[in-house]
């Protein structure tokens, strides 16, 4: 667990060619900032996590099962665990994200 997180020791990664800085975690739920350049895109996919984010910065496409929206600053969302959904980068920005429960492969 980390309970409290300077921006300064946020833990930098690099997933699938997007940078992130993993965050606070907690036993059940973790948060993430998403750095997205032009270019970075999820294909479809799911896992068993719940994701709920908040735009930042930039403009996305995010599409979850058949329904497609556009991500604009002080958008938020949320996508049930296993659903599927993916990602595409319109405008570079940053995306805060959060996990219940937190993804191990983020940390």
């Amino acid at each position: 667990m980390k309970t409290v997180v300077k921006k300064e020791n946020a833990v930098k990664k690099v997933f699938k060619g997007v940078s992130l800085d993993s965050l606070a975690v907690g036993e059940k739920s973790q948060v993430a900032k998403m750095n997205y350049v032009s270019g970075n895109y999820a294909s479809p996919h799911q896992h068993t996590h719940e994701q709920c984010g908040y735009v930042i910065l930039g403009k996305y496409e995010l599409t979850i099962g058949d329904e497609r929206y556009e991500l604009n600053p002080g958008d938020s969302y949320a996508i049930p665990g296993n659903q599927v959904h993916s990602f595409k980068v319109i405008e570079p920005g940053e995306v805060v994200d959060v996990f219940t429960p937190p993804r191990e492969d983020y940390l």
